[in-house]
């Protein structure tokens, strides 16, 4: 999917977000109250969509003859991986009921139909629209009715539902939004492990995220999921449950999913042992385990961590590692995120982790920082255990400490970018000895590269035509009151501005035109076929033929702006000029408003464009300072590959950042401005929209009080 293209369905998400959740707050519903019907109507747009799609698919199979005209069954529409619905279940009939105050019956009557349709979801989609009121639910209905989701496909209607998660999460809806791991960390864990084959299991698999993750990581690879691999999880909820089945059917997806207390059930039982991939992201430091019920588990194969004197498991936290290493097949891998206190957790604790460690088959240990889970502040980290690990690597451990990669995506919350994602998995590649998915991962950059830097001229050339477009009236202005000599002294500030304009055009043309010319010599020999680096040093030696390039267009990004800020003082002179004035006559205010704006529009595209391109060669600087042999290696403050032995004399310390050192200081020579005064935005946004609503609390709370 191309930036555009996500940026497209970003603003989707962040539209039916504040619709849905204006609708709440007029409702005066909690977010728990709201969370499963808001997901139910997302669920039945897919649906709706999926069987439109269906159908139109069967109609077109049935007009060429591969299919026989007949009455249509349901098989029809699951071989084409929809559900078939009845009318009464279907987006546009719901839409088009006559009487409102029928709507939360309809809706009821269409989740029942689709359950009667659809086993695996017997039971689990949301009823309870009969209390809502049927504007409200009117309103809910046609906020997503867009022309762009009658259109959606299942990847964008999986996006739109898994934001929705994300959102209910960080409002603190079901069980302080514990159902939801955040994307950055499920992908980086798929990322290690590679789920593409077998049983992939999730013992506390919560809304179902890191079956849905395998999904996406399988149909990158061109495969088929459902023929792939086959989903197991439990949960204990059964809140939690639903919303995990309809995570997988609005992805088109099945599992089984039961419901069961992991600490002390194994409802598939038959898994131990079997599992090829395992992911899970269990509840941290629980206490109280009952250490009598679990004694003889047979999961427990390296003995229970630590029993105080009432006879409970005082962290559970080793029960669920202990649990997860048992299901793994002699082939399997596992991915789980967990508490950052166990890696280095004493007495017990130690003892199961000098056990697991002396299997050889931990794996990969990668530290994250603080504020990259929704509603806690705490860090984490992620263990990674590989029973296949080849006899070179068993005595070794890769140590990553990824807390100090990370993107900023409000105040109080972090991910990772793709691109981070990208070049954490390539530091495992390397450690696996996989230099070649190391080399197409920089192959991949220079192919965008070129692709951005192939752009920026065009983006120039709307810019330059905006600006022309915005200077002519101004001119023409000028001139028409220096023939007629009209307010001679009142127009010197505009002249003025105007000579300042056409003095910065001048300085930009050129370094504008040295550019171009430059990217167009570094673009050409990379547009023929064959033409992008396949080595190691030929990747150098075009990451270092754009260096002078990435700093020339850090050069015109700032005359560019200094460009749009003249325009952008040149037009309200004129305004002021013209106003009320026999040089009104010579001046369209209002044409020359919407040039002026324009011209900013294009500003920004261009700006964006050139940024673009210098984002993507960051990317192979960063990988080429730290890994300029596209081998592993100990990088301080970031990696390094540990022995058993230097484990052990760290008290069996599993802690990265216990071994990766402190990173050197070094001089930011490429020190992004304009980043940090986006985070400072994102800051600011943030810290007024928590202003906007604390005040409307207080105004109602006045209110409630009849003041």
């Amino acid at each position: 999917m191309t930036a555009h293209a996500f940026d497209r369905i970003a603003q989707i998400e962040s539209t039916l977000w504040e619709a849905a959740d204006q609708l709440r707050a007029n409702s005066k519903l909690t977010s728990s109250e709201y969370c499963m019907p808001v997901l139910g109507v997302i669920f039945l747009r897919h649906a709706s969509n999926r069987h439109a799609a269906a159908l139109q698919a069967i109609e077109a199979d049935q007009a060429t003859g591969k299919m026989p005209r007949r009455a249509l069954v349901a098989g029809d529409f699951k071989k084409r991986r929809a559900l078939m619905l009845p009318e009464t279940a279907r987006y546009e009939y719901l839409l088009n009921l006559p009487s409102r105050d029928s709507l939360g019956s309809a809706l009821i009557e269409a989740m029942n139909a689709i359950e009667a349709s659809f086993e695996p979801l017997a039971g689990q989609l949301p009823k309870d629209y009969g209390g809502f009121d049927s504007k409200l639910l009117e309103d809910l209905l046609r906020a997503f009715d867009s022309d762009a989701l009658r259109q959606a496909t299942g990847d964008v209607f999986g996006r739109i539902y898994e934001y929705f998660l994300m959102k209910f999460a960080m409002q603190g809806a079901q069980d302080n939004g514990e159902f939801f791991t955040p994307p950055s960390l499920v992908q980086t864990l798929v990322n290690v492990i590679e789920p593409d084959h077998g049983v992939v299991a999730d013992l506390a698999c919560g809304s179902g995220g890191m079956f849905v993750q395998s999904s996406h990581f399988i149909e990158k690879e061109g495969l088929d999921t459902a023929g792939r691999v086959t989903f197991y999880g439990q949960e204990k909820t059964a809140a939690t449950i639903r919303l995990a089945k309809m995570n997988l059917a609005v992805h088109g997806l099945e599992g089984h999913i039961v419901e069961a207390n992991t600490f002390y059930e194994d409802r598939h039982a038959a898994l131990w042992g079997n599992c090829d991939f395992l992911m899970a992201n269990p509840p941290f430091n629980v206490d109280m385990v009952d250490a009598e019920r679990i004694k003889t588990d047979r999961r427990l194969t390296f003995g229970l961590p630590g029993v105080n004197k009432d006879k409970q498991v005082s962290n559970g936290n080793y029960l669920w590692i202990s649990y997860f290493h048992s299901y793994l097949s002699k082939t399997g891998r596992a991915g789980f995120v967990m508490s950052s206190q166990a890696s280095s957790a004493g007495h017990g604790e130690k003892e199961v982790r000098r056990k697991l460690v002396e299997t050889g088959d931990v794996d990969v240990m990668v530290a994250i920082r603080s504020n990259f889970f929704y509603t806690r502040t705490v860090p984490c980290e992620l263990w990674h255990f590989d029973r296949a690990k080849p006899a070179a690597r068993r005595d070794r451990v890769l140590m990553l400490d990824a807390r100090q990669v990370y993107r900023k995506v409000t105040r109080k919350i972090y991910d990772f970018s793709p691109e981070q994602q990208a070049n954490l998995s390539a530091i495992v590649w390397l450690y696996r000895e996989r230099s070649d998915r190391f080399l197409g991962l920089v192959k991949g950059y220079v192919a965008r590269l070129a692709e951005e830097a192939g752009a920026i001229g065009p983006a120039l050339v709307a810019f330059e035509a905006g600006l022309a477009a915005g200077r002519l009236p101004l001119d023409g202005l000028i001139k028409s009151l220096a023939e007629l000599d009209l307010v001679p002294e009142a127009r010197r500030p505009l002249t003025e501005a105007l000579q300042e304009w056409a003095a910065a055009a001048t300085a930009y043309e050129a370094d504008r035109a040295a550019l171009v010319k430059g990217l167009a010599a570094f673009c050409a020999p990379l547009a023929v076929e064959g033409g992008l680096p396949q080595t190691n040093a030929a990747q150098h030696q075009t990451r270092e033929a754009f260096h002078p390039l990435a700093d020339a267009a850090r050069g015109l990004v700032k005359q560019i702006d200094l460009l749009g800020k003249l325009a952008s003082r040149a037009g309200p002179l004129a305004q002021a000029l013209t106003a009320e004035s026999p040089a009104a006559d010579y001046f369209d205010r209002r044409g020359t408003t919407r040039l002026v704006k324009a011209i900013d529009e294009q500003r920004a595209q261009a700006v964006e464009q050139l940024k673009a391109a210098a984002y993507v060669h960051r990317q192979i600087v960063w990988l080429h300072e730290r890994f300029p042999e596209a081998v592993m290696r100990d990088v301080p403050g970031l990696c390094k590959v540990v022995t058993r032995t230097e484990i052990k004399e760290a008290d069996w310390s599993l802690t990265p950042g216990r071994f990766v050192g402190v990173a050197p200081a070094e001089v930011d020579e490429d020190f992004d401005f304009e980043q940090t005064l986006r985070d400072l935005h994102v800051e600011l946004a943030d810290l007024n929209r928590e202003a906007v609503g604390l005040a409307a609390r207080i105004q109602a709370n006045f209110e409630g009080l009849g003041v």
